[in-house]
């Protein structure tokens, strides 16, 4: 089920929203500071809804602090209606803006558009990041241009990962997509060792990961 981060200092419109989002099929939790925002994005979300004006920080800011890390589809929800408050929008990296007041139904239509161009693209068979690339299609993972011989599980977990580019995922989060039914049984340190041997096949340096890089606390993220 997809994940929805809804930031507005007005709780009114947040909770309204987030009522509407659940009742839709979605997972929704609400920030309403520019600080409690970032607290949230250290776990996997499929979409930020952002007000610009926030109590402790702007929005526009914190979209262009998510465009360097994540990618994450962000969608203006701003009383800041004017041309030129919507070219800054997009030119910081949003996908969409919609301005205040606004209609649910409308609101509704504009994250499943969003949702679906993203999910067009993070299903491209092809994936290229610095020395590394993937084929979904043929499960073949390059290495500056040399095949890497994964196994089954060690190719579950890169994949999982590239396909959350820029999202921390918990150990936990890990542990239940790759081994399912088995997740149970299975413990962090089964997960670490896949970890580690996965690195030493794909990174320059797996003392110094480039690609499959450790939250200290929390779990792992793919690039920087």
């Amino acid at each position: 089920m997809q994940r929805i981060l809804i930031v507005d200092d007005d709780v009114t419109i947040c909770m309204g929203v987030k009522i509407f989002l659940e009742k839709n099929g979605y997972i929704a939790d609400c920030a309403y500071t520019f600080s409690e925002a970032e607290a949230a994005l250290l776990r996997p979300y499929s979409l930020i809804i952002l007000d610009i004006n926030l109590p402790d920080g702007n929005g526009l800011d914190l979209c262009s602090k998510i465009r360097r890390g994540k990618n994450l589809p962000v969608i203006f929800l701003s009383a800041d209606d004017t041309d030129e408050d919507m070219i800054k929008g997009f030119t910081v990296g949003c996908d969409d803006y919609i301005s205040k007041p606004f209609s649910l139904e409308l609101l509704i239509q504009r994250i499943m558009a969003v949702l679906r161009r993203t999910e067009q693209g993070i299903n491209s068979n092809l994936f290229q990041y610095k020395n590394i690339s993937v084929d979904f299609s043929k499960m073949q993972v390059m290495v500056s241009n040399n095949i890497v011989k994964l196994s089954a599980t060690e190719y579950k977990i890169l994949e999982f990962l590239i396909k959350n580019k820029g999202q921390v995922l918990t150990r936990e989060t890990i542990i239940d997509r790759i081994w399912g039914c088995d997740a149970d049984f299975m413990d962090r340190n089964t997960l670490n060792v896949h970890i580690r041997r996965l690195r030493q096949k794909i990174e320059p340096d797996d003392k110094n990961p480039e690609y499959i890089c450790t939250v200290f606390g929390i779990g792992y993220t793919f690039g920087d």
